[in-house]
């Protein structure tokens, strides 16, 4: 029997409402920047931690659909399936194929990766 890991849903929408309030944060910035310098380093700082959680999540979740796609065998099966119609057999490799060749893993990781050496010369800066 095939063990898929998944997160709950009430980490799912953890996770999506990080990255909404990431997402806000840092285009709160433009505005904050009229008032207090305090804001605009409080809104940088939810909006880069909030985007290593989010984009960490995002990377687990895609690195996991590449790897049951290979592991499974997915686009070789759908395409011998035979009790599917011809157009859905196309549209589901092509679902499959594009999961599993996407450059989404790669970008996540990028974000993930530059957030936190982001973070860390924000911290050098701000603290040391």
């Amino acid at each position: 029997m095939l063990n898929i890991q998944t997160s709950t849903k009430p980490v799912r929408l953890l996770y999506f409402w990080i990255g909404i309030l990431a997402a806000v944060a840092y285009r709160a910035i433009i505005v904050l920047n009229f008032f207090e310098p305090i804001w605009v380093k409080v809104a940088w700082y939810v909006g880069t931690i909030g985007f290593i959680f989010y984009f960490w999540s995002r990377y687990r979740v895609v690195k996991q659909f590449s790897k049951l796609i290979h592991e499974q065998k997915l686009v070789s099966a759908v395409k011998k399936a035979g009790n599917i119609t011809t157009d859905q057999k196309q549209a589901l490799s092509h679902i499959i194929e594009t999961l599993r060749t996407t450059k989404a893993q790669l970008n996540y990781e990028i974000i993930f990766v530059l957030s936190i050496v982001a973070l860390v010369i924000g911290v050098v800066l701000d603290f040391l």
